[in-house]
């Protein structure tokens, strides 16, 4: 299948404001692409793009004072299947995991795999390892958390997702993240278009989505806790440690984001 994904955004900045974005379909996609994925800026200004640590694409501007729209319009080849099971994969022993996988079993600032280790080895000790403490994980998160877009906190960390019991599809992942590597398992965390192909209406406003990878039998593995399912039409943005290091945008001075619109729909 094809799927159409954008977005735009307009910000209003009282004064020349430098800008990092973080929004182009990820370098794994590419191949996918119908066309270019081209960011564009209006009023135009100097852009300058770059590979951040964790291969995403981010784009540099000074937004200047007044209004700047941002925005992206793309097709995408899609397999149109859902996200791959694997049940049987297993767990790698930290002595013997890849070095670049490190990284993603600590902690970092919305992971607080410090303050909930001994919580999930209580809660998913006695799991079997590999995919099925992944999905058990799943399981725990998505009954645990209720959903509220009004109750979005830019700030939550993983564990006041769980003491508060509420968020929005960032925290059902930054939780999930958190208990896998407390389990000794490779998690990153993955921003990207996800829309309603496949799923049955009512459909809710459109938006970003996030989701996590696991590091099982020697390749990464895609799980969702906020739909615990199999989705049609993932397209990844980009990956990091959590949303701190996948931000859609950084602003170095005061700004509004007065406007946001997103799509993901199937072509027909």
């Amino acid at each position: 299948m094809k799927i159409h994904v954008g977005f735009e955004m307009i910000f209003d900045c009282p004064q020349p404001t430098p800008m990092i974005f973080n929004l182009n379909v990820h370098f794994t996609r590419i191949s996918d692409l119908i066309g270019r994925d081209v960011l564009v800026v209006d009023p135009a200004v100097p852009m300058k793009a770059y590979r951040d640590d964790f291969g995403n694409w981010c784009t540099r501007i000074v937004a200047p004072a007044g209004r700047t729209r941002v925005s992206a319009d793309s097709l995408v080849n899609d397999s149109g299947l859902p996200d791959v099971l694997v049940p049987g994969a297993q767990q790698v022993p930290v002595p013997d995991l890849p070095d670049e996988t490190l990284i993603f079993l600590l902690g970092s600032r919305y992971c607080d795999t410090d303050r909930l280790s001994q919580t999930a080895w209580d809660l998913f000790g006695q799991t079997p390892p590999g995919w099925d403490r992944v999905q058990a994980i799943c399981d725990y998160v998505h009954r645990h958390i209720t959903f509220d877009y009004q109750r979005a906190d830019s700030t939550r960390t993983a564990l006041e997702a769980f003491t508060g019991r509420v968020g929005v599809c960032r925290d059902y992942t930054h939780l999930a993240v958190a208990f896998c590597r407390c389990m000794n398992i490779p998690t990153r965390y993955c921003t990207g278009y996800l829309g309603d192909i496949g799923m049955p209406p009512p459909y809710g406003p459109m938006d970003f989505a996030a989701w996590f990878e696991v590091y099982l039998g020697g390749q990464w593995h895609t799980f969702d806790a906020r739909n615990n399912m199999p989705r049609i039409g993932r397209v990844l943005i980009a990956r990091g440690r959590d949303a701190g290091d996948v931000a859609l945008s950084n602003a170095f001075g005061a700004n509004t984001l007065s406007s946001f619109r997103v799509w993901t729909d199937e072509v027909a």
